[in-house]
């Protein structure tokens, strides 16, 4: 699958998910993919949230890794190396 079309995929993907986040006044940003990683980047009441590594973790990873077989990891942008 191109890369396009497994980004469309994940942030259509994200979407299914945004409603959670948003109940509670947080939401979910697309930032990139690469080797396999999703960097996310969590808005509103998300950023900062103590559980946030959880709802990563165990929301959100776990989601993606089921619906897009070529994600392997998602992380915050925070953790995006430079390089």
């Amino acid at each position: 699958m191109a890369e396009d079309q497994i980004i469309a995929k994940i942030k259509t993907t994200l979407d299914k998910v945004r409603p959670f986040l948003q109940r509670d006044g947080g939401d979910v940003e697309f930032d990139s993919f690469v080797d396999g990683t999703v960097y996310i980047k969590m808005i509103g009441a998300c950023e900062g949230c103590a559980f946030i590594d959880q709802t990563i973790k165990e929301g959100i990873e776990i989601i993606l890794l089921d619906e897009v077989p070529e994600v392997k990891a998602v992380k915050p942008v925070s953790e995006k190396s430079n390089k």
